[in-house]
């Protein structure tokens, strides 16, 4: 099977708090950007993939989420498929949408990603991100981890490190303490430094002053994200990823739509990989990664710039070394000597990543599909990478054993 898919159109909306925007809202406003990228119109569209994790959860809306949010904007009768797939859904749609067309069954699909996290309940907000565990296992495991986190904080705010700011920061994701429980195991066996992960978080955070779509446009410095108050040691309130709201959307095609509308600026998907995760052993990334670097017949060293998952800034260390940009257990000294910069040897999370950019759920996978789109494009402003072929992006979601258990990667070349 020789079918070529392309990107032809991307589209996102800005980032942020919009609790007077609705899921309809944010998915009429995504679609308009997608099509106007492509020069195309609603009846184009074959078939579409919507992702949502939390409608349900935060206001009752289950079962047929695509076809609401779809048809309230002009998209109705065609295959719709609801996704739900945590973290990564955004990128399983993707993965969907560009499957159906790599089978043969249709010429230009839609993928959409749409959330809305923020909620007036912050309780229900943050008790929503179990959902993406085995939550039997998971609220056994949270109950262990917050007993020893409390032990730690009190050790670590003895040391003069601030502990909690105000009684809200003690309200956070489930994944916060799983994450901080693995940047702890990372310290303990690799030496890596709490000033390491704050390098990740800083760069991430001052790339987004240069993103106009990004949550948060704000600089900041290593010292400055260490001194922030503590999540879950050795985790920052400014090393962990945002909730947010926002949508983004890709509309993919064969070379035969291609061909016969004429459409500049097309991206092609070189490799699409999705695989679950293990309560065996945690190998999910690179497992993923490394099916996905035979698919599209390179290597780590081929590719210019990725967008990983930092859902805090021990993730993207993780990931970097798991995705072979570094040795294992030097995603630390990596990210310190600048490598992982705009400017470095592989540029990571160019957009601002989870961190910055924010973490809309079921749009973030899209939402760095968008990014490296734009950078292939050499659209990206201030923050374009120069001389690139190659782009990777890494989303995953969920959590089974201790991994993800949901994992797309994605690799994208300019044509």
């Amino acid at each position: 099977m020789n079918n070529k898919v392309y990107i032809i159109g991307i589209g996102m909306t800005k980032f942020g708090k919009f609790l007077n925007k609705s899921i309809k809202d944010l998915s009429g406003e995504v679609i308009k950007y997608v099509l106007n990228d492509c020069d195309l119109e609603i009846n184009d569209i074959e078939a579409a993939w919507f992702s949502n994790s939390a409608w349900g959860i935060l206001n009752n809306q289950h079962c047929i989420r695509g076809q609401v949010a779809l048809s309230a904007n002009g998209i109705d009768e065609i295959p719709i498929i609801n996704v739900e797939n945590a973290c990564a859904g955004g990128s399983t749609s993707l993965y969907g949408a560009w499957m159906a067309i790599r089978a043969g069954l249709y010429n230009c699909c839609l993928a959409i990603g749409v959330e809305k996290m923020y909620h007036t309940n912050k309780k229900v907000m943050m008790q929503s991100f179990i959902t993406g565990t085995d939550v039997e296992r998971t609220t056994k495991l949270i109950e262990q981890l917050k007993k020893i986190a409390e032990i730690r904080n009190r050790r670590v705010a003895k040391k003069n490190v601030r502990e909690y700011e105000n009684e809200e920061s003690k309200e956070h994701s489930a994944f916060m303490d799983l994450y901080a429980a693995a940047a702890r195991a990372h310290m303990k066996r690799y030496n890596t430094t709490q000033h390491q992960l704050a390098a990740v978080a800083a760069k991430n955070h001052n790339n987004s002053t240069l993103n106009p779509l990004a949550q948060y446009t704000f600089s900041t410095t290593i010292k400055e994200v260490m001194n922030d108050y503590i999540v879950s040691y050795p985790l920052t309130r400014a090393m962990c990823a945002p909730i947010g709201d926002g949508a983004a959307a890709a509309i993919v095609c064969s070379e035969k739509f291609l061909k016969e509308h004429f459409i500049n600026r097309s991206i092609l998907i070189r490799a699409s990989v999705l695989q679950s995760g293990s309560w065996v052993k945690n190998t999910i990334s690179k497992r993923t990664a490394y099916a996905a670097y035979s698919a599209a017949n390179v290597s780590p060293k081929d590719i210019n710039i990725a967008e990983v998952h930092d859902a805090t800034a021990f993730g993207e260390i993780h990931q970097i070394e798991e995705l072979g940009f570094c040795p294992i257990g030097q995603g630390g000294p990596f990210t310190e000597s600048g490598a992982t910069a705009i400017d470095g040897i592989i540029p990571i999370n160019t957009s601002g990543g989870l961190i910055s950019r924010g973490h809309p759920i079921a749009a973030t996978g899209l939402a760095q599909i968008y990014e490296l789109v734009i950078q292939l494009r050499a659209e990206a402003g201030k923050r374009q990478v120069n001389n690139l072929r190659f782009a990777l992006a890494q989303n995953g979601g969920g959590n089974i054993g201790f991994g993800e258990a949901a994992m797309c990667i994605h690799i994208l070349e300019k044509v």
